[in-house]
C-alpha cells in the first residue's frame, strides 16, 4: 500500500515533468515562429493542440485536482504575463483580440473537477479533446475554404469552419460513446456535436475555449 509520502513524491515529480513538457511545447512554438517564420495563427494552433494532448496525461499522472490547479494556475500566470510584457509571440502575435490562451487553463481545471465530481474521466477527455481538436479544425478549414462567412462581433467565421467542427466533434463523441451505440447514445452524440458546434459558432474573442468544454460537460451531466 502506498504511503502519503510516496503519493506526494510521485505527484510532485509528475507535475515537474508535465510542466517541463509544456515549456518544451511552447519553446518549439517559439522556434517555429522566430526561426522558421511560421505564422502565429499556425504556431498558436500548434500550442493549442499540443496542450490538449499533454493534458490527457493529467488523470493518469496526477492523483487529485490540487496538482491540476497548481499547473493550470502557473500557466495562466505565465500566459497573462506574456501578454503584458509581449513575449511568447508564437501564441500572442495574432491580429485579433483574444483571451483564449487565458481561458484554456480554466477549461482544463474545471473539466478535471467535473470528471472528479462525476467519477468519470469522460467528463475530462471528451470536452478537452473537442476543444483542442475541433476548434483548430474549424479555424483552419474556415480560413482555407471560407464558404458562407458570418461574423460574431468583430470575429469572422464561416459555415465551412462550423461544419468542420461538427464533423470532428461527432467523431470524438462516437469514439468515447461508441462502445454501445444505442438510440440513446446516438442522440447523445448528436446533441454533444451540435451543441458544442453552436457554442463555438457564437463565441468570440477566445471565449470558446470555455464555452465549448462547459457545453459538453453540461450535456453529458444531464445524460450520463
Amino acid at each position: 500500500m502506498e504511503t502519503l509520502y510516496t503519493v506526494l513524491g510521485r505527484d510532485l515529480t509528475n507535475t515537474i515533468l508535465l510542466s517541463t513538457s509544456f515549456l518544451v511545447l511552447f519553446a518549439c512554438g517559439e522556434l517555429l515562429y522566430h526561426v522558421f517564420k511560421v505564422k502565429a495563427e499556425l504556431t498558436r494552433k500548434w500550442s493549442h493542440v499540443g496542450t490538449g494532448f499533454l493534458t490527457m496525461l493529467f488523470p493518469v499522472m496526477l492523483s487529485n485536482h490540487w496538482w491540476v490547479l497548481v499547473l493550470c494556475a502557473t500557466f495562466a500566470i505565465l500566459l497573462s504575463t506574456s501578454i503584458k510584457f509581449n513575449f511568447l509571440k508564437s501564441i500572442n502575435a495574432v491580429d485579433r483580440d483574444t483571451v483564449g490562451s487565458l481561458c484554456y487553463p480554466l477549461a482544463v481545471y474545471t473539466s478535471f473537477l467535473a470528471s472528479v465530481w462525476k467519477g468519470n474521466t469522460l467528463f475530462f477527455y471528451l470536452p478537452i479533446l473537442i476543444m483542442a481538436l475541433a476548434d483548430p479544425a474549424a479555424a483552419l478549414v474556415g480560413k482555407r475554404w471560407p464558404w458562407k462567412p458570418y461574423a460574431v462581433g468583430d470575429q469572422k467565421k464561416s459555415v465551412a469552419g462550423s461544419l468542420a467542427f461538427l464533423v470532428v466533434s461527432t467523431m470524438l463523441a462516437i469514439y468515447f460513446l461508441g462502445g454501445n451505440l444505442t438510440n440513446e447514445h446516438v442522440g447523445l452524440v448528436l446533441t454533444i456535436a451540435v451543441s458544442s458546434t453552436l457554442a463555438e459558432a457564437f463565441s468570440a474573442k477566445g471565449y470558446d475555449n470555455v464555452t465549448i468544454p462547459w457545453t459538453v460537460i453540461a450535456v453529458c451531466a444531464m445524460s450520463i
